[in-house]
C-alpha cells in the first residue's frame, strides 16, 4: 500500500513539474518581445471576454497564451499526434508518449479528439489559479483513464475497497505536505 501511494504521489510531483515547464518552455518571453508583439496580434480568440469571464485570466494574458498557442498550433486545432511532438520536445530522453496521451486526454474534457483553444487556457486556468480542490479535480480526472469516477488502483484508497475515489484523492493530497508545495509551482508561472 505504501508503495503504490509514495508512486501515485510522485506520479501527481512529475504531472505539475512537467506542466510547469511545458509552459514555461513555451510561453515566457522577454518583457520587450511581449510589448511588441503584443501590438501585433492579429488572431484572437472567438468569445474573448467569455474566456475572461470563465477563467482566472486577463485579456492581456489570454491574447499571449492565444498567440503561444496559435504559434505551436496555426491551425488552432491541436490533435493528439501533435500534442505528443509538442510535449516529447520537453522530454527528449526516453519514450513519454504514454504520458501525453493521458494528459492530453485530460485537457479533451469534451472528448472531440482534439484540443482547442478554449479547452487548453481553462485547463491552465485551473491548473495555474484555480483552488486546491479544483487543482486536485483536474488531476485525479488525468488519473482516471476511462472516466469512471475510480482510479482502479490502491492509489491512496482510504477505506480500502480497491477504488480510489475522488473525495479520497482530494484527502489523501491534502495530507501530503510535498503534494501541496508541488501543486503552488503554478502559481506565479504567467
Amino acid at each position: 500500500m505504501a508503495g503504490c501511494a509514495k508512486r501515485c504521489k510522485r506520479a501527481v510531483v512529475k504531472f505539475v513539474v512537467s506542466v510547469h515547464k511545458l509552459l514555461t518552455g513555451t510561453l515566457i518571453k522577454d518583457k520587450a518581445d511581449d510589448d511588441l508583439e503584443m501590438t501585433m496580434v492579429c488572431h484572437r480568440p472567438e468569445g474573448l471576454h467569455q474566456l475572461e469571464a470563465l477563467t482566472n485570466f486577463s485579456k492581456q494574458e489570454l491574447q499571449v497564451l492565444y498567440r503561444g498557442f496559435k504559434n505551436e498550433c496555426p491551425s488552432g486545432i491541436v490533435s493528439e499526434e501533435t500534442f505528443k511532438q509538442i510535449y516529447s520536445q520537453f522530454f527528449p530522453h526516453g519514450d513519454a508518449s504514454a504520458y501525453a496521451h493521458y494528459l492530453f486526454n485530460a485537457f479533451d474534457s469534451a472528448q472531440t479528439g482534439s484540443i482547442k483553444f478554449e479547452d487548453f487556457v481553462t485547463a491552465l486556468s485551473i491548473l495555474l489559479r484555480g483552488s486546491i480542490t479544483e487543482k486536485l479535480q483536474w488531476t485525479f480526472n488525468l488519473y482516471d483513464i476511462n472516466r469512471d469516477g475510480y482510479i482502479n488502483k490502491e492509489k491512496m484508497d482510504k477505506n480500502r475497497d480497491g477504488v480510489v475515489t475522488l473525495d479520497e484523492f482530494i484527502l489523501s493530497c491534502q495530507e501530503d505536505d510535498n503534494i501541496m508545495r508541488s501543486l503552488q509551482l503554478f502559481e506565479n508561472v504567467i
